[in-house]
């Protein structure tokens, strides 16, 4: 059973969805990718949420763009923690789509993460389950301890070989 469910849309944002279940994987955590769109089969979306928690599902990521209404449908029908990830869209650069999500009712919440921003939303899924595991707070600690070491080794080259040979470097 899977700790974390993200569910899509389409198929077409599974490539910024796969950053979410890569980043769970960087924490052990487990995880089931789904497609399903709210508008086209709203009864089997509906269907998906009913079930999360009897799955096992602590939290669900849920991707969307143009309307984006999976994330605020899902959340409508379990009380899982739903974190909604809007994709960005040809047609108003994913703005719709934040707007869309953000914009829960009163009673219904979504957390919204940025635009294309599932990494993010994964990590505030580690967040939750960190809550009631010790072994994941550490984890989470590390992993923000390596950014940290990252941003000081970039500083430290940065320092020593000026700004053109930095810029230089990096192409």
């Amino acid at each position: 059973m899977p700790d974390i469910g993200i569910i899509m849309g389409s198929d077409s944002d599974l490539n910024i969805m796969k950053e979410a279940g890569e980043i769970l994987e960087e924490f052990g955590v487990s995880y089931e990718y789904t497609i399903c769109s709210a508008h086209r089969l709203p009864e089997e979306t509906a269907e998906y949420a009913k079930n999360a928690s009897s799955k096992g599902m602590k939290v669900i990521i849920a991707g969307a763009g143009g309307a984006a209404h999976l994330p605020g449908v899902i959340a409508a029908y379990t009380v899982v923690p739903v974190v909604g990830v809007p994709i960005k869209s040809s047609t108003l650069s994913g703005i719709d789509s934040l707007y869309s999500i953000v914009q829960m009712p009163k009673g219904i919440p979504v957390a919204t993460v940025a635009i294309n921003g599932s990494a993010n939303a994964a990590l505030l899924a580690v967040q939750v389950l960190a809550v009631s595991d010790d072994d994941l707070k550490t984890a989470l600690f590390n992993y923000r301890q390596r950014m940290a070491d990252g941003v000081l080794q970039k500083d430290k080259k940065l320092t020593e070989i000026g700004v053109q040979a930095y810029l230089e470097d990096k192409k």
